[in-house]
């Protein structure tokens, strides 16, 4: 319905449709004219777009069946990813069907609320203001800048008249379970993961614009061909920016630091190894020094946690409880040998635990929780 599906979507889309075990429930909602038997469903191509506009125009579709019940491929269409509220579709195995998950949403002993909008500000004097609990409006004036939160919970920094007001560093510390964004001085936008932090000067001036880094951050950079913007990774790795829409992942217990591009060109630089990005290429620098460029990196992979989704692809058992430990501010236990079968699927970030744990249970893994420890087993 927004009309965003890549080609990959829509052909899972149509795989949905075209599927004999999904026959019915197609019948209910497209009715009979534009249902085929499985020999003829390869043929027209106009009949992908006679059902692509009977969706868009979804006004057209029978509106007792809208009204009382929304199949789950009409809502994958609308929602473009694999993410519906309340359902869940999960790949198991890397299997090419979705598999829409209706036990999901049975109450469970298992429960944990999802994150939401915390952070810390640590101002230049050392002070601390709790961002989730903080009022709107005028937080702290600090040389020629203000720090505004505004009513929908972002921080900008807004400066008033010109100075060098350089010196003064303020830093934004996401605690697990919590994100938060701000504006900087220079109008750069940065989102920030669980477990996060950017320590940034309260205003810009000189040669450079430099931040820096940790945990994973959205960056959308303000561009400024006078002023170049770098960013310092854990200390580590340097990414030098003009203007550009990118993200940085970089938590401590990962293997690899991994830059992805999105939009622009960015420089990354580690000691004598350097290497420049183009829009959907992915930078990774492993913990033993060596660079790496992927070039078909999964955009809606990286960008999920931005996007209020949690999605994982490919992965192994013990990175998704990485990520489900700084979401949901849990720690996680191992009992037993882990599979090294890898998963793929996803879920809303407004989820409880429970249900995203219940997607796993049926792919055999097992859960138990001990205060705020979670205990996995196979």
């Amino acid at each position: 319905m927004n009309k965003e599906a890549s080609a990959v979507e829509t052909h899972e889309l149509f795989d949905y449709i075209n599927d004999p075990l999904n026959a019915q429930q197609v019948k209910e909602v497209l009715g009979d004219t534009l249902i085929q038997e499985p020999e003829e469903r390869a043929l027209p191509d106009n009949r992908q777009q006679l059902i692509l506009d009977r969706i868009f125009n979804h006004q057209s579709l029978p509106a007792k069946k809208f009204k009382h019940r929304v199949p789950g491929w009409v809502k994958l269409a609308a929602a473009i990813l694999l993410f519906v509220l309340p359902g869940i579709y999960f790949l198991k195995n890397n299997n090419p069907k979705l598999a829409a998950l209706s036990a999901i949403n049975k109450p469970k002993q298992i429960d944990v609320q999802p994150g939401g909008n915390k952070a810390i500000l640590t101002l230049g004097d050392g002070s601390k203001i709790v961002l989730d609990s903080a009022q709107n409006g005028l937080l702290a004036h600090q040389g020629n800048t203000k720090i505004v939160k505004s009513a929908n919970g972002h921080i900008n920094y807004d400066q008033t008249a010109k100075g060098n007001t350089t010196a003064i560093y303020n830093t934004m510390t996401t605690p697990r379970g919590g994100k938060y964004d701000l504006q900087l001085s220079d109008g750069t936008k940065v989102w920030l993961n669980a477990s996060s932090s950017i320590t940034y000067p309260i205003a810009f001036s000189g040669t450079e614009r430099r931040v820096t880094i940790t945990g994973e951050a959205y960056f959308e950079v303000a561009k400024n061909k006078e002023m170049p913007f770098k960013i310092n990774v854990n200390g580590q790795e340097e990414v030098q920016v003009l203007g550009t829409h990118f993200n940085i992942m970089a938590y401590s217990d990962e293997a690899a630091v991994k830059t992805t591009l999105l939009e622009g060109s960015v420089k990354i630089v580690k000691d004598k190894l350097t290497s420049m990005l183009k829009p959907g290429q992915q930078a990774q620098l492993t913990t033993d020094g060596k660079l790496s460029v992927t070039d078909d990196a999964d955009i809606n992979a990286v960008m999920a946690w931005k996007n209020g989704q949690t999605l994982f692809v490919n992965e192994d058992i013990k990175t998704i409880m990485r990520q489900i430990s700084r979401w949901y501010d849990i720690d996680v236990e191992y009992q037993g040998e882990m599979p090294t079968r890898l998963f793929t699927g996803g879920i809303s970030r407004e989820s409880n635990l429970s249900i995203l744990l219940k997607v796993l249970e049926l792919n055999k893994i097992h859960f138990k929780m001990a205060g705020k420890k979670l205990i996995v087993t196979p």
